[in-house]
Parts: C-alpha cells; sequence; structure tokens
C-alpha cells in the first residue's frame, strides 16, 4: 500500500461532501506531476484529504477504489482520474502551520512542493501524521 495527500478548495469540494458521497471521482488535476502521481495510484492506496487555501489542514483520509482512468471532466489531454472512498474523518485536523513547524516532516511533498494538488506520503510519515491527529486505522 502507498500513501498519498490529496488536496481540494473546501468551497468547491470539502471533506464532508466526500462523506456524503462515500465514493468520488477526483477530477480537474491539471498539472503533470499530480497527474503522475493519479496515475501510480493503486486500489487500497490511501490518501490524506486536505482543505487547501480555505482551513490548510488534514481532515479525513480517503481510499483509492478505482485506479487512473480518463478524467471526464478534461476537454482535451491526457488527464485522468480516479475514484476514492471516505475511509475516516482526521480526529484533530493537522493544519499546516503544524505541520512545517515538525522538522519530523520537513521532506514531505506539501511542504517541500506546496502548490501540488497530489503528492506521495512515506510510509513513515504517514504514521506521523495520524499520530499528530489522533487518527488510529
Amino acid at each position: 500500500m502507498a500513501f498519498w495527500l490529496v488536496k481540494s478548495e473546501p468551497d468547491a469540494f470539502s471533506w464532508d461532501q466526500q462523506v456524503v458521497n462515500d465514493v468520488e471521482p477526483w477530477t480537474g488535476v491539471r498539472n503533470h506531476a499530480a497527474r503522475n502521481n493519479l496515475k501510480a495510484m493503486r486500489v487500497g492506496d490511501r490518501a490524506f484529504f486536505y482543505h487547501s487555501n480555505i482551513g490548510r489542514e488534514i481532515v479525513g483520509v480517503v481510499e483509492v477504489v478505482r485506479e487512473a482512468y480518463p478524467d471526464p471532466t478534461a476537454e482535451s489531454g491526457d488527464w485522468v482520474a480516479v475514484d476514492m472512498k471516505a475511509i475516516a474523518p482526521m480526529p484533530h485536523p493537522v493544519g499546516l502551520a503544524a505541520i512545517k513547524a515538525d522538522p519530523a516532516l520537513a521532506d514531505l511533498a506539501l511542504v517541500r512542493l506546496s502548490r501540488l494538488s497530489v503528492g506521495p506520503v512515506s510510509p513513515e510519515h504517514w504514521a506521523h501524521l495520524c499520530a499528530m491527529g489522533g487518527l488510529r486505522l
């Protein structure tokens, strides 16, 4: 199993909407590096659901339930989507300020590549962030 972090602006698509919908296609990614990360996702991989712009915090965990397929929202190009299923809310959302302040997370893609909307998370960083948020999966 691999781990990821996916970002969404909560005023466009929020954690609460993900929970209500349960399984939702992750569409609209138009960055080549983020697209390649979507293509690398496999069924069973897990991702932190991160609210960007408003909140700037990890608020939940989703699981990949369908691997990359052509993004139905793309008018052209080699863009893909994956389907994500809501797994659990983060008991204590983990904010960007706390993440940046923690030296153990200095290599996290969210910190190093702040504009990347879909990024990898190492198993060590995953465990550390889960502990910060009080999540036991």
